[in-house]
């Protein structure tokens, strides 16, 4: 898929991050960030039907091609909003639209309300600001946060054979068709002795520390002030259900909310129904630098 893709690399503040580059030199520079233990590849498919845009699709920090982040650095929510901007100051962008898919619109969610005057617009397939938790849980998250680092050394990676075994596992985990499914395995795992193993950071794999109680994430969603267009897939998935997930996208300044029958990774799987979407939404944008 999208042959035209073109593969690079970025030096963002000393740190190696990875991508591949679609579409059109010149056209409307889209930074698009995709989802937990994903990669650049996630958007390939999209990428296939938008071709009028400079669409710029990286592997965060720690996924993919792109550098771990060092042991003293955590993977947070606020490293992830200068990460994003280091990734966007690299490229010599100063204003942009960003496309997230999951935990990549969570993190584009975050730089929208907090950078809003580099943002021109938003894309959120999948979520809208990030997962939430009660304020009563906190000490329970740090402990189990504590608990898994320190064992963390002690875990070794897991070696498969051939591919097959990890493009079925990515399949039956998040309903993806086995093309999407081995766009995302190839470029996700590296060569080893004896077969492959994943290239994403074990630390990815740690509980989350700490997270916003929805007070705060709607705090964030309500900060957000340029246009933004929300995909969700139907049915909603049980860990950003229904009626939270339409409340939030209601908190928008300048929204609007499309809704259509898929799987989590709808962006992937019906690339072209919602790469109309995306494209109705762009056209619509107010002139940017």
């Amino acid at each position: 898929m999208s042959a035209n893709a073109i593969p690079f690399e970025l030096d963002c503040d000393g740190l190696r991050v990875a991508g591949l580059r679609a579409g059109k030199p010149g056209g409307l520079k889209v930074l698009a960030l995709h989802g937990w233990l994903d990669n650049a590849a996630s958007f390939l498919p999209l990428a296939e039907h938008l071709p009028g845009l400079d669409l710029v699709m990286v592997d965060l920090p720690g996924h993919g091609l792109s550098a771990h982040l060092p042991l003293t650095t955590p993977y947070t929510a606020p490293n992830a909003i200068v990460q994003t901007l280091a990734i966007a100051d690299a490229l010599g962008w100063q204003r942009f639209v960003l496309l997230g898919h999951s935990m990549g619109a969570a993190i584009a969610s975050l730089v929208a309300a907090v950078a809003g005057e580099r943002v021109q617009g938003l894309v959120s397939i999948e979520a809208l600001g990030g997962l939430s938790a009660p304020a009563g849980e906190t000490v329970q998250r740090l402990r189990g946060y504590v608990d898994a680092m320190l064992k963390l050394g002690d875990k070794q990676l897991r070696v498969f054979p051939d591919l097959a075994a990890p493009v079925r596992a990515r399949m039956m985990v998040n309903q993806l068709g086995e093309a999407s499914a081995r766009l995302l395995i190839e470029r996700g795992v590296k060569p080893v002795e004896g077969g492959w193993s994943w290239r994403s950071d074990p630390r990815l794999m740690l509980p989350t520390a700490v997270r916003m109680t929805d007070e705060q994430v709607c705090d964030v969603i309500s900060a957000i002030q340029c246009p933004v267009q929300v995909i969700y897939a139907t049915p909603a998935q049980a860990y950003f259900p229904e009626p939270q997930r339409s409340r939030r996208a209601a908190l928008l300044a300048d929204g609007r909310l499309h809704t259509l029958p898929g799987h989590h990774h709808v962006h992937m799987d019906q690339a072209a129904e919602v790469a109309v979407v995306i494209g109705n939404f762009i056209a619509g944008l107010p002139d940017g630098d």
